[in-house]
């Protein structure tokens, strides 16, 4: 058993387990694959903190320009908490070896990014996510952290609405497995995997710990707001950074006309992009003038993703872009311990509706979340795992998952999930994406609510029991069904547009719907409502 166990190894899972760990607790953290390959290291343009290195940029303009984009969903108190506590998050990662990039004063190197009033981005070249995934893992490894790699998580185990524990999937063997805790920390990411085909994330992002949440009695929040990044390599969706823009790169159609301000917020940039392509221009992002020597010294990773994915140098060529699904703003609400409604359970990241990005993220505040929130809720857990007393739970639901993973292997295959998958994928995109609609909403929830009656058809096709990813992301696809069914329900009920929720039939925000939408199962029913955002 341990004080605390976390679940998902990205920057957010390792941030909270040092923090805990030097608290003095027992931990572990599970991984479904491994801590280098998870979704932190996709984040390249940044991690924002005013250290005052530049004169016209200050905590309270951080402050502002964050509450600014949030759409008025965001608290105040915490966002206040956020960039207050940014510079000390950014001296933390320095002092542990993050290799930031320098001014010619030795001073940590600062950018511009979308929305933000000043350059306040710390990075590393293009890869500063990357980096600050590395640098938390090599300080996991000194402090002889224990990990427990290659175990899906199934279910939380919940009894009297306090957290006991996780089952999980041993991916090697497909055992199902028990981990005991006093505390869980769901760090596990976000769910832009619902738009198969159409995003900047990995397929592994279906929000595989807010469903699992959900099913133990958890409330979600604010689950209809998904960000769309505008850059998006045009046939792959791989990530061109916003570090492009900030470094100036220009946004043009294929006339060479520009026609956005590229240093907008995201959702604007991503719908002024999606308009020009409706109306069937091309789109490209235009760096030649910024020089070789400039690109190969600070965005050297977008010129090779470039040539890689794309077949284009920029230093000679225009990058053909689209704007893809990029970061999910809902999640898990938790308050401002990082709690969540069930007891000793935190959350922390993308999984986490911490009330920080309201209804559109703020470039480079992802990267300062994850570290100074992660490591408030591993200090949180672990306070907390040394004053209470621990009930061993039943076997319940240890039992019920070992079932229904003999259940799977006896569905029948009459139906492809993977191409459903890719459908969904689709629809989701046109249909509940960048722009949105009252009847397109409800034909692609329509659509969802079938495939979920489909799904024990759709069964699988490998049925060994050694590492079988067919497994996995079978129960993964069960997962964004269930969470494209609360987005749907929630973008439904939204009748206004705010930040990344954009109705063409509702273009305008409305003062009822300044509040968060809020999400959780009553007897496996969902219920919806809208909940006034807290100060």
């Amino acid at each position: 058993m341990y004080d605390v166990l976390i679940v998902g190894a990205g920057g957010a899972g390792l941030s909270a387990a040092l923090s805990a760990h030097q608290e003095g607790a027992k931990v572990a953290v599970l991984c479904e694959s491994y801590p280098t390959r998870s979704q932190t290291s996709m984040a390249q343009g940044g991690i924002n903190a005013a250290l005052g290195n530049v004169e016209e940029d200050s905590t309270a303009l951080h402050i502002e320009d964050t509450l600014k984009a949030s759409g008025e969903l965001g608290s105040k108190k915490m966002i206040t908490k956020l960039c207050e506590d940014a510079p000390k998050s950014v001296r933390w990662l320095e002092s542990i070896g993050m290799p930031y990039s320098r001014t010619q004063e030795g001073k940590i190197a600062q950018r511009r990014l979308g929305g933000a009033s000043s350059m306040r981005a710390c990075y590393a070249q293009d890869f500063t996510g990357l980096k600050v995934l590395h640098t938390l893992f090599d300080q996991c490894l000194k402090e002889d952290i224990t990990f427990l790699n290659e175990k899906f998580l199934l279910n939380f185990v919940v009894e009297e609405n306090v957290v006991k524990g996780v089952t999980c999937l041993d991916i090697r063997s497909t055992n199902v497995e028990l981990y005991q805790a006093k505390t869980v920390i769901v760090a596990t990411g976000g769910y832009s995997a619902l738009y198969y085909g159409f995003t900047t994330n990995t397929n592994q992002s279906t929000g595989d710990g807010i469903a699992a949440a959900l099913r133990a009695g958890a409330k979600l929040s604010n689950m209809e707001f998904v960000q769309f990044h505008p850059t998006g390599l045009k046939k792959s969706g791989i990530l061109i950074s916003e570090s492009a823009r900030g470094a100036g790169g220009k946004l043009v159609n294929q006339k060479g006309e520009r026609f956005v301000d590229e240093l907008k917020a995201r959702d604007a940039v991503s719908r002024a992009i999606y308009a020009q392509i409706e109306e069937g221009n091309e789109v490209f992002l235009d760096i030649r003038h910024l020089g070789e020597t400039f690109i190969n010294e600070q965005i050297p990773q977008e010129r090779k993703l470039a040539i890689t994915y794309a077949g284009v140098d920029p230093v000679s060529e225009m990058i053909p872009i689209a704007p893809v699904a990029h970061y999910s703003m809902g999640g898990i609400q938790v308050d401002s311990e990082m709690m969540s409604s069930i007891e000793h359970m935190f959350a922390v990241g993308e999984c986490a509706s911490s009330r920080v990005h309201g209804a559109n993220r703020l470039g480079g505040n992802s990267l300062l979340e994850i570290i100074s929130f992660g490591k408030m809720a591993g200090h949180n857990a672990a306070i907390l795992s040394t004053s209470s007393d621990y009930v061993e739970p039943s076997e319940k639901q240890f039992d019920s998952d070992k079932r229904f993973i003999r259940g799977v292997y006896n569905f029948t295959n009459q139906i492809d999930f993977y191409e459903k998958r890719e459908f969904l994928g689709k629809i989701c995109y046109r249909n509940a994406g960048i722009v949105r609609e009252d009847i397109t909403l409800k034909a692609v929830l329509s659509a969802l609510r079938q495939m979920q009656r489909e799904f024990p058809f759709m069964g699988l096709g490998d049925r060994s029991t050694t590492y079988n990813t067919n497994l996995v992301e079978f129960i993964k696809f069960g997962n964004i069904l269930e969470l494209g069914e609360v987005l749907l329900v929630n973008a439904t009920q939204r009748i206004e547009s705010r930040g990344a929720h954009y109705r063409i039939d509702y273009p305008q925000p409305h003062k009822s719907y300044k509040k968060e939408s809020i999400s959780w199962k009553e007897d496996g029913t969902l219920c919806a409502d809208f909940k006034r955002v807290t100060s």
